[in-house]
């Protein structure tokens, strides 16, 4: 029967779409517009959003119709609704019981027009039916439905109709009131993020000033190129956050970021590959240890760059479309597997001058020297792995399993690890006359430091 493959495969539509929304980060609710051409999915996911006691959704719709090759579709199949998270197993169970327990009936050879809806997706009863096809008036709809019970709901567009396709164009506008009337647009769990990005572009302003007083006046003389690409790297920090903080705060206000989208993408951008240039280049030690790169350093240089620009493209189209679109799933794949192999091409120049100066140490009479800078690669390495660890593994996980009201625990968890990495970076290699590197050792500290170097087994 038609009726119970189309409610079967909404069933585990449903399902899929929402373990593609689990594994991407939420994102801010503006306004949204879009179109749909003879489109033949049976479920499509418009947004996620965190409601409080005054929330509402505002579903405008305009050149809506049906077309079916297998019969007239009814419109009360087609509709849109609300799923609250601490229902979706629920739906989905329920809706995929119902569809293999319906009993299969004979075609009625009347045509009888009387289809049944217990398959459906709009009659169960964990969802929130807000209207179908059935209420529209030529074509059109225009109604604002209030959110009384807060909680992070999904929303949904529902075909249930046999073999037709559904072309309209949909806007959606999901918020919560504030006391004065107005609509903040950002959900419950992303209210403070304005105010979190902020602080952290006040945090980096003040640290930049002081990193240029280092490399600018107080030991300009031992700055070295390195020093002044980090320079770069906190400038470009420092607009990304701003960027980010205006971002929200229009998105919060009007529901639309008013081209600070732009900007927040293109210093995104410039920072991610900025930062993994200088942990490229610090891991060789270029500058301040040697002033060129070899060729298999080049090429990490050469791969990590535009696989940057790649996870950026991916991020931006991410965030600019939603999971309404078709390729939203695929691109989030790209941006994972990009993401990922960034982070482990980063590791190769430290793990190389690691062994390098393994086995610099047992020719050149220096173990003091190449002791100290082991240990210092073994610092910088550890933490740049725990760095990318916390910043892709944990701060999702932190975002998962916090509730909706705390999501921006994940995003001022980042931050702050960001920031701890970036101190802890910049004061390792920090420019300075007698550093780490270049320091003087008597004797007894080379013997001390030959003894370790013999004894010590270090492999990755």
């Amino acid at each position: 029967m038609p009726d119970l493959a189309m409610a079967t495969a909404g069933a585990r539509l449903l399902l899929l779409l929402a373990v593609a929304v689990a594994l991407a980060s939420p994102a801010a609710a503006e306004i949204r517009s879009e179109s749909f051409h003879e489109d033949p999915r049976h479920t499509i996911l418009f947004e996620k959003f965190g409601f409080s006691k005054t929330g509402a959704v505002r579903i405008i719709l305009s050149g809506a119709a049906v077309s079916s090759s297998f019969a007239r579709a009814d419109p009360k199949q087609i509709g849109f609704f609300l799923l609250a998270d601490e229902s979706l197993l629920e739906a989905v169970a329920e809706s995929r019981d119902r569809a293999e327990k319906k009993p299969k009936e004979p075609e009625d050879p009347s045509g009888a027009d009387e289809p049944d809806l217990s398959g459906c997706v709009l009659s169960s009863p964990y969802v929130k039916t807000l209207f179908t096809f059935h209420d529209m008036e030529g074509g059109h709809y225009n109604k604002s439905f209030p959110v009384t019970h807060p909680d992070e709901y999904s929303l949904y567009f529902a075909n249930c109709a046999p073999q037709s396709l559904v072309s309209m164009t949909v806007r959606t506008e999901m918020y919560n009131a504030n006391r004065d009337g107005s609509k903040d647009y950002l959900p419950v769990g992303q209210a403070p993020v304005p105010a979190i990005y902020g602080f952290a572009a006040f945090c980096y302003a003040a640290f930049l000033a002081a990193w240029l007083y280092l490399t600018l006046s107080r030991d300009r003389v031992s700055a070295n190129q390195i020093h002044h690409l980090m320079s770069a790297l906190l400038v470009a920090r420092l607009l990304y956050c701003l960027s980010a903080a205006e971002d929200q705060h229009y998105i919060r206000v009007t529901g639309t970021p008013h081209g600070w989208d732009v900007a927040f993408y293109l210093f995104q951008l410039v920072k991610g590959v900025i930062l993994f240039a200088v942990i490229v280049l610090v891991g060789t030690g270029w500058s301040f240890l040697r002033p060129f790169l070899q060729d298999r350093e080049k090429k990490v240089l050469m791969v990590v760059i535009p696989l940057q620009v790649i996870a950026n493209i991916a991020a931006a189209v991410i965030g600019e479309t939603g999971p309404f679109w078709q390729g939203w799933v695929t691109w989030n794949q790209i941006l994972m597997l990009v993401d990922v192999a960034c982070c482990c091409a980063v590791l190769f120049p430290v793990v190389w001058s690691m062994r390098a100066l393994r086995e610099t140490s047992k020719t050149d009479g220096k173990a003091a020297r190449n002791l100290s800078k082991l240990t210092l690669f073994r610092q910088f390495y550890t933490v740049v792995i725990g760095y990318l660890y916390f910043t892709r593994i944990a701060v999702y996980m932190l975002s998962s399993i916090a509730s909706y009201q705390y999501r921006w625990v994940s995003i001022l968890s980042e931050e702050v690890a960001a920031m701890a990495f970036y101190v802890f970076m910049f004061y390792t290699f920090r420019p300075a006359e007698r550093s780490n590197y270049f320091s003087l050792h008597d004797d007894d500290e080379e013997e001390a430091a030959e003894m370790v170097l013999r004894e010590e087994e270090f492999e990755l």
